[in-house]
C-alpha cells in the first residue's frame, strides 16, 4: 500500500460533535478582497485546505502581506493596487483561485501568468476569458482556453453579461472586475448560484444591487478591511451528514456551520432522503447565516436531482451518488454536465468506483442513475486525484462488506486535510 492510500473498515454508526474548518468559498473571497481593501483584515477559522493556501500564495506574490497563526490570518490590504509578480502565480489545483483572481488582475496595470497543476491545466477557462476580454483585459491561453493564462490588465469598461452556464466563480470574477471598471457591470444568471461573492463585497463595504437572478456593481468603489469568523464549510460537512444518514442510530452535532440558503439545498435533500436534521443557534454574520445542526440517521429513501438542484448541489453530488445504492429508491442525477470538468470527470469517477464495489450504475452525459437496495463490497478504489471523490467513497465504504482501499486519499488535503482523522474519531465499530 502506498503512503497516500488509506483503508476504510465498515462501521456500525457515527456519533459525536464535529466543528468544520472555515468554508472554502468564503475563505477565497475574503482573502482576495482583504488583499485589495484599505486596512488589515483579520479572519478566524480560515480554511485549512490547499486550495485556499494557493490563493494566499498568489496574493503574497502580488505584494499582499499576510500572517497566519493557526486558524487566524491577518491580511494587510493594498487598497486596489497590487504589485506586478516577478514569477508565475501558482494556483495549484484551485479553479476558484484562477477564475476569481483573474477578475481582480484584469483591472491591474501589469501582466500576470497564472499556472496550475496537471488537473487545473485541463480545466476550461473560456467562461472567464470571453467576458473579461469584453471588459478590456487581454488573456492568452492554451487550446480551448486552458491554463496557463497570460493576463494583461487594463482600464476596464463595464458590461452587461448573461452567463451562458451557471457558475458562482465566473459571477464573482466579473463582480471583482466590475470594481475596477467605468460604469455599472450587470450579470444575469440562468439559475441562481451561491451568493458568497455578493455578500463578501457587501461585507467589505461595496454596494451591490441584487434582483432575483441579476446582480450589478458600480466601478470605482473602495473596500474597507473587516474582522470575521468564517463559518464551517457545509460542503465538507456533507460527508459527515451523509455518513450519519447511513446508520439509523447515528447522533451527530455540527456547530458553527454555514447555512447560507444558496448552499443549504443539501439539507433539504437529506431531509427528503430521510435524515433527521434540526437547526439551532441561528445567527447572521456579514450576511451569512450560521447555526448548529443536530443530525440523526434514518431509513434512506431516494432522490431525483436535476435542474436548479444540480447547480445548487454541484459539490455535494459525488457523496450523494456514493450513498445512492444504500437508499431504498435509488438516486438519479441529471443536468450536471459541469461535473465532467471538475478536478476529475466526477460522473465517470463515481460510476467507476461504484461498479468496482459491485453496484449497478447507469451513466449519462449529464449525470447518473443509481438503483437503490444494493449491497456493496469493499474494493480497491481510485481517488483520481480528486478530494471530493476520495471523501465520498470513504463514506460509501462505511456500509460496504469488507475493507475498502482508497488510492491517492491524500487528495483530501485540497479542501479538508484533517478529514480522515476526524471521521475515524466519530465512528462506532
Amino acid at each position: 500500500m502506498q503512503s497516500n492510500d488509506i483503508v476504510i473498515r465498515p462501521a456500525k454508526g457515527l456519533s459525536g460533535s464535529v466543528r468544520l474548518p472555515g468554508d472554502k468559498s468564503i475563505s477565497h473571497r475574503y482573502a482576495m478582497l482583504g488583499g485589495i481593501a484599505e486596512g488589515t483584515t483579520k479572519l478566524e477559522n480560515f480554511s485549512t485546505g490547499a486550495d485556499c493556501a494557493s490563493t494566499l500564495g498568489c496574493l503574497r506574490s502580488l505584494g499582499v502581506k499576510w500572517e497566519r497563526n493557526g486558524g487566524s490570518i491577518a491580511i494587510q490590504g493594498r487598497s486596489s493596487k497590487l504589485q506586478a509578480p516577478n514569477s508565475p502565480l501558482d494556483c495549484g489545483n484551485s479553479g476558484s483561485t484562477i477564475r476569481m483572481l483573474s477578475g481582480i488582475l484584469a483591472g491591474q496595470d501589469f501582466t500576470s501568468e497564472l499556472v496550475g497543476d496537471e488537473s487545473l491545466s485541463r480545466r476550461p477557462m473560456a467562461r472567464i476569458i470571453a467576458p473579461l476580454e469584453m471588459m478590456g483585459a487581454k488573456i492568452e491561453a492554451r487550446d480551448g482556453g486552458r491554463p496557463p493564462l497570460r493576463l494583461t490588465g487594463s482600464h476596464l469598461k463595464a458590461i452587461d453579461y448573461k452567463l451562458p452556464v451557471p457558475s458562482a466563480q465566473v459571477k464573482t470574477s466579473l463582480l471583482f472586475a466590475g470594481l475596477f471598471a467605468d460604469g455599472t457591470t450587470r450579470i444575469e444568471e440562468p439559475i441562481q448560484t451561491r451568493d458568497h461573492g455578493e455578500l463578501a463585497l457587501q461585507a467589505f463595504g461595496a454596494q451591490v444591487d441584487r434582483r432575483m437572478r441579476e446582480v450589478s456593481i458600480n466601478g470605482g468603489q473602495k473596500l474597507q478591511a473587516i474582522e470575521a469568523t468564517i463559518p464551517g464549510d457545509i460542503s465538507s460537512a456533507a460527508f459527515f451528514l451523509c455518513a450519519a444518514g447511513l446508520f439509523p442510530n447515528s447522533q451527530l452535532t455540527v456547530p458553527g456551520l454555514l447555512l447560507n440558503p444558496t448552499r443549504a439545498r443539501l439539507l433539504d435533500m437529506l431531509i427528503g432522503l430521510g435524515v433527521r436534521i434540526t437547526m439551532a443557534d441561528l445567527q447572521e454574520h456579514h450576511g451569512e447565516l450560521i447555526g448548529t445542526l443536530q443530525v440523526q440517521g434514518g431509513s434512506l429513501k431516494g432522490a431525483r436531482i436535476r435542474g436548479g438542484d444540480s447547480a445548487a448541489l454541484i459539490d455535494e453530488i459525488p457523496v450523494l451518488a456514493a450513498i445512492g445504492p444504500y437508499t431504498s429508491d435509488g438516486v438519479e442525477i441529471r443536468d450536471a454536465r459541469e461535473l465532467r470538468v471538475k478536478e476529475s470527470d466526477r460522473i465517470a469517477s463515481v460510476a467507476k468506483n461504484l461498479r468496482l464495489m459491485g453496484a449497478e450504475v447507469e451513466e449519462f452525459d449529464d449525470g447518473l442513475r443509481i438503483p437503490g437496495g444494493q449491497r456493496l463490497h469493499g474494493a480497491s478504489l481510485d481517488s483520481f486525484g480528486d478530494h471530493r471523490i476520495a471523501m465520498a467513497f470513504a463514506v460509501a465504504a462505511l456500509r460496504a462488506e469488507g475493507d475498502t482501499q482508497i488510492q491517492g486519499a491524500d487528495a483530501a488535503v485540497i479542501s479538508y486535510p484533517e478529514f480522515f482523522k476526524v471521521m475515524e474519531g466519530l465512528l462506532e465499530r
